[in-house]
């Protein structure tokens, strides 16, 4: 069993509970251990060593309320380094339990241990937990379940049932006239899925943690890095038929090596006449449902157009509406010379490298945030990422002819506390255009506009959506487009923004932004924990 078996069978995890199983008091405090460790794991008669967290695959499952304090102790018994982060958890001047290895911590090295500690503020749904170092997210990650503060009610029907799904091969049994809340994880390092079953329709509620405007579909879109909660409300009698539940991936890339396999689960009712609990009945028919093309990028757009924040007294869209620092990002490919004596598959012999505004990201020796809060920056990061293309060009059309090598630096954008941020990431073609996966750590983000080509600054700002637009962690930067997000600065610390792809040529896909303390001592970074691994 190889790696590629692990990208196709942590494709899509689906976290869940019975919600009569849970009871979270209200600003509690939640403890785990993980262990990290080498295990034997055995899949389609085939078994292999991997890194887990307390030997399971995927691993356990964090919950909590809005409002908990978590704290999770790491001991790292496997031979690598690690490092955990806590996806879309906001971290609100926690910044050393964020995880990202050379960003906010040094690595946890082998025999080491170190405690998270965060409290989640303000969020409530599904979130994932995943390493933050080299390959060992395609085994090392989880769930995290946020339910509502005790008392508050969700604000669509509540479920009748939560339920606990990973595909591989999984059955999912289910009564008739029930609703179920699945919450969708993607958790692959490189694919981005459509969802559907076969002969049910599902209703978006929440994305990253952020409750949206109610819609149904067939078929939903979830990238790298994503989470959607969704309401399955299976038929009033017993339909005398299983269904597949499918995942399988949108691309649009032009070449290279690409896993395009369809994971598939099994929706089986509990049939009322039998008294039998046997598995899997293959003598009923087996519905499967037709998913979109591989590059139906027309599905993907109209498909994001309805993810829409519910804007309520509640729980409102507070999107800044005046800007004081906007930012142009293109990403994309381009190349980097050739070892001497190597081969490589780039234009001309070179090898491929990506980069936002032409730099490509190199990882410090040092950890940012310490360089940053020790005030040592000096020799390990530059602020003076560029804020817009040094040399802009057609980035959609023709590529250019002239040298598409592209620089590699560790440099940073400084924002002041409370600084409002646009920023459009524009995709380029020089070297092909393909979709690709933008995350920010510390923040949410407002999506407020998004399209094809080439951005257009003076007419397409008048059409963003400033009103109910969605709120990410998250957002799929289109093929041959754009996509604006705004944010308020509001957390102290540095903070990691990156492609959630992990193919070779995507690392240089990343660079940081650096929020400075305000003025008021709740403004400002809490100090590091003693136990902060070091360097």
């Amino acid at each position: 069993m190889g790696i590629s078996y692990l990208l196709r069978s942590s494709i899509l995890a689906v976290a869940a509970l019975l919600l009569f199983s849970v009871n979270l008091a209200k600003g509690d405090i939640r403890e785990y251990q993980f262990d990290v460790q080498t295990t034997n794991v055995t899949r389609l008669c085939s078994s292999k060593s991997i890194v887990t967290v307390n030997g399971q695959f995927p691993g356990p499952t964090v919950f909590a309320r809005e409002g908990d304090l978590v704290v999770i102790r790491v001991n790292n018994h496997a031979s690598y380094n690690m490092s955990i982060h806590w996806h879309g958890v906001r971290q609100l001047r926690s910044g050393w339990a964020d995880g990202p290895a050379y960003i906010t911590q040094c690595p946890i090295q082998p025999g080491g241990s170190y405690v998270y500690k965060f409290t989640i503020t303000g969020q409530r749904g599904t979130l994932w937990w995943h390493a933050h170092i080299s390959w060992l997210r395609a085994t090392v990650y989880g769930p995290i379940v946020i339910l509502p503060k005790t008392g508050v009610p969700y604000p669509f029907p509540a479920p009748d049932k939560e339920v606990p799904v990973v595909f591989d091969t999984f059955k999912l049994k289910v009564e008739t006239g029930k609703t179920y809340m699945l919450r969708l994880i993607n958790a692959a390092l490189n694919d981005e899925l459509f969802f559907s079953i076969a002969g049910h329709t599902l209703t978006v509620v929440d994305v990253d943690a952020v409750y949206v405007k109610p819609f149904t579909v067939d078929t939903l879109l979830i990238t790298p890095g994503q989470t959607t909660n969704v309401l399955l409300t299976t038929k009033p009698s017993y339909p005398g038929a299983t269904f597949y539940m499918l995942a399988a991936p949108y691309s649009t890339a032009m070449s290279g090596t690409f896993d395009n396999t369809t994971v598939a689960g099994i929706l089986e009712y509990e049939d009322p006449s039998s008294h039998s609990t046997a598995a899997f009945n293959k003598n009923l028919p087996l519905l499967k449902p037709t998913l979109p093309q591989i590059n139906d990028t027309s599905f993907v757009s109209n498909y994001t157009a309805k993810l829409r924040s519910l804007a309520t007294a509640e729980y409102p869209a507070n999107v800044p509406q005046q800007v004081d620092r906007r930012f142009f990002f293109t990403v994309g490919l381009g190349t980097h010379p050739c070892a001497v004596n190597g081969t490589c598959q780039g234009p001309n012999g070179s090898r491929f490298a990506a980069a936002v505004n032409n730099v490509s990201f190199v990882l410090p020796a040092t950890a940012l945030l310490q360089s940053h809060y020790t005030g040592r920056s000096n020799g390990v990061y530059a602020s003076n990422f560029p804020a817009m293309p040094l040399s802009p060009f057609n980035y959609t059309g023709t590529p250019p002819n002239n040298n598409t090598n592209v620089s590699n630096g560790t440099r940073l954008v400084v924002l002041p506390y409370g600084t409002s941020v646009e920023l459009v990431m524009q995709g380029t073609s020089i070297l092909g255009a393909e979709s690709h996966p933008f995350h920010l750590h510390g923040f949410n983000f407002f999506v407020v506009g998004q399209g094809f080509g080439n951005f257009d600054p003076v007419n397409d700002p008048a059409k963003y959506n400033l009103l109910d637009p969605v709120e990410r962690n998250t957002v799929g930067v289109p093929a041959a487009g754009w996509v604006a997000i705004r944010f308020l600065a509001d957390n102290p610390g540095v903070w990691f923004m990156h492609c959630h792809l992990e193919v070779h040529v995507s690392w240089g896909l990343k660079m940081a932004w650096v929020v400075q303390d305000g003025s008021l001592p709740n403004q400002k970074i809490l100090p590091p924990p003693s136990d902060l691994p070091k360097c």
